[in-house]
């Protein structure tokens, strides 16, 4: 029998979002623009109104969004959520939290992003800090992904874009190896443990029927500051 780790089905992870209502430079409330290298991510909006403005090697898009939307888009999608009226979101992940362990880069001007020093120094909030200087943080952080965010929506032709691609590449590729453990003990074995249960069934067996379990969790942490505003998070 293969057993999965106690984290939600199939390997995904949620929470919840609130999006966050600081206005920017160019008078738009919202979050951090970023891309993640591995994972898919969907949106089910809970509440309020916004948008999320995509980048992609097929151009730029807005996507409207309010409640009862369901949005969603692959890796290598730049996206910022833009907040209009308390847009609240359940946000669902691939692949056990791998966005957390660092498959999400933000769209920094690219000396950060060739610099892994700099980089970490420009986007890690510090866990210690008293709340005031978290915010400060995540707003600057935020404002300075905006900044490298709007040179690739303005740069003319594929080059800018490419480049952005394969400083991502670089500077997350030492942590692969950590990436590949949480994918085999998340996403891999949920798929591997249909697969055994799929052949029982072939078979007229049921073992996994009488290993039924129920699980419930609330969320670790509240008001966690996010990339793209404040998260209730659960454990993985």
């Amino acid at each position: 029998m293969i057993t999965t780790h106690t984290g939600l089905p199939g390997g995904v992870a949620l929470s919840h979002l609130s999006v966050y209502d600081w206005p920017a430079a160019d008078g738009v409330c919202g979050g951090t623009p970023h891309m993640h290298l591995a994972c898919s991510e969907a949106y089910v909006v809970t509440g309020g109104r916004g948008a999320v403005q995509t980048l992609t090697a097929s151009g730029y898009e807005v996507t409207p969004l309010q409640a009862g939307a369901v949005a969603w888009f692959t890796p290598g999608t730049i996206h910022r959520l833009v907040n209009e009226s308390d847009l609240r979101i359940t946000v669902l992940m691939q692949n056990s939290g791998l966005p957390e362990a660092g498959d999400a880069v933000l769209t920094l001007p690219p000396e950060y992003l060739t610099d892994p020093e700099a980089y970490a120094r420009a986007t890690v909030i510090p866990a210690n800090a008293p709340e005031e200087e978290q915010e400060r943080v995540a707003r600057a952080r935020r404002d300075l992904a905006l900044e490298g965010y709007r040179a690739l929506r303005e740069a003319e032709g594929p080059q800018a874009l490419a480049a952005f691609h394969r400083a991502a590449v670089a500077l997350v590729r030492p942590r692969i190896a950590e990436w590949r453990e949480r994918f085999r003990q998340g996403a891999e074995a949920a798929a591997a443990a249909t697969a055994v249960q799929l052949d029982s069934l072939e078979q007229g067996e049921f073992p996994h029927l009488s290993d039924a379990v129920v699980r419930t969790q609330q969320p670790t942490a509240r008001g966690k500051f996010g990339m793209c505003g404040r998260l209730d998070v659960y454990q993985d």
